[in-house]
């Protein structure tokens, strides 16, 4: 099965259960991003793990560890201002991208939460980088 095969099988399941998912995910805190192609303009969606902040909700760049980051980074690099599916809520989001003390911090406190996430910074040279959605409007 494609990436892109599981992923529409995740973004059904969680749509129809509310949020809720099985499998690699069962139990994880799930959300859907959506997200426009830096350069083709074309709409994405992802599910991704995510961390709440407070008001925010934090994501992960992990690509499980790869060398490079995921395109949906890029794609809010170019285009911050999004939506994010939380549960059976649909939410105006403004992505963040979180440096120094305060990305460590809370990376620190996902790898703790998720020791996985320990494991994909273990695995790649690069800084994960950690993005913060804040609610707009």
């Amino acid at each position: 099965m494609s990436m892109a095969d599981f992923n529409t099988q995740v973004i059904n399941e969680f749509r129809e259960n509310h949020g809720s998912v099985g499998g690699p995910f069962a139990g994880a805190p799930l959300l859907l991003l959506h997200h426009r192609g830096a350069k083709s303009g074309v709409e994405r969606v992802t599910p991704l793990v995510y961390m709440r902040d407070g008001e925010r909700y934090l994501i992960f760049a992990s690509k499980a560890g790869a060398p490079e980051n995921p395109a949906w980074y890029h794609n809010l690099k170019a285009h911050p201002d999004t939506t994010i599916e939380v549960g059976s809520e649909t939410i105006a989001v403004t992505a963040h991208e979180l440096t120094g003390e305060e990305r460590d911090s809370l990376y620190a406190a996902q790898a703790a939460a998720m020791p996985n996430f320990k494991e994909y910074q273990d695995k790649t040279t690069r800084t994960i980088p950690v993005v913060a959605l804040s609610a707009r409007g």
